[in-house]
């Protein structure tokens, strides 16, 4: 499904990413474990096309398809989602109509028609009461005085609305409670299937309790220096960051 071959990037001429190899097959959690400036955030950013990354070398296929001259919303429309960090504020547009305009944005990009809104509906009932969310949230200004549990719980929604093949969860525990974090993860995982893959980036094992990883990988300046199996998470966790510096000379 998503395979990058020496993969480098830079932002603002600085280089960040210096020769990624990966590959994510349908059906596949990935972990991305690393300590902070390693380039997470950036490899999930380089992935789903945001546009203050620049490519210098490398390639990105998703579904077979070469696609790092793709812009951002292109790349979405084909099914690659990203969470963000840090989720926008709109205040003025509710939930549901940000979710009506992704949804038929999507379709026009695929050549169908707009969906009919009793469809859009049941849609929405559906995937709010599979994540327990509350209709009133609904109606709320999109993220507006948001806590940081309804931002990440909003974004799962989103992405169990949009269906994409792949999503990128980029630091997705932050900042979340247990309950939170329970909540959001349990969406994770009701939407994953075998015909989808799912990028977890995080600093700590605690969210992979919850959402349990197929493959492990470190981060540290750049590379990927180590994977492994979920097993990996626990060992960074006992361990830390520190013997994987000293394992690649770092």
């Amino acid at each position: 499904m998503l395979k990058i071959n020496n993969l480098h990037a830079s932002v603002e001429d600085k280089s960040i990413l210096k020769g990624i190899n990966l590959e994510v097959k349908p059906g596949e959690v990935h972990a991305i474990m690393g300590p902070n400036g390693s380039g997470k955030s950036t490899l999930a950013s380089v992935i789903a096309g945001r546009e203050d990354y620049e490519v210098t070398d490398g390639n990105i296929v998703f579904d077979g398809e070469d696609i790092e001259e793709l812009a951002a919303e292109e790349r979405a429309h084909k099914g690659v989602f990203l969470s963000f960090q840090y989720p926008v504020e709109i205040p003025g547009v509710s939930v549901t109509n940000f979710m009506k305009t992704a949804i038929n944005e999507s379709r026009k990009a695929r050549g169908l028609e707009e969906m009919p809104a009793k469809d859009m509906l049941k849609l929405i009932r559906e995937k709010s009461e599979m994540l327990e969310i509350d209709r009133k949230f609904l109606s709320r200004s999109l993220n507006e005085g948001f806590s940081g549990g309804e931002k990440k719980r909003n974004e799962i929604f989103q992405m169990a609305m949009l269906e994409p093949k792949l999503a990128i969860l980029d630091e997705t525990d932050s900042g979340l409670d247990i309950d939170a974090l329970r909540i959001v993860a349990n969406g994770v995982n009701k939407l994953k299937s075998k015909d989808n893959a799912v990028v977890v980036i995080t600093h700590y094992q605690r969210l992979l309790d919850y959402i349990v990883p197929d493959f492990v990988h470190v981060l540290h300046n750049g590379k990927i220096v180590k994977s492994g199996p979920k097993e990996l998470a626990h060992e960074l966790e006992e361990k830390g960051y520190d013997w994987i510096k000293e394992e690649v000379g770092a």
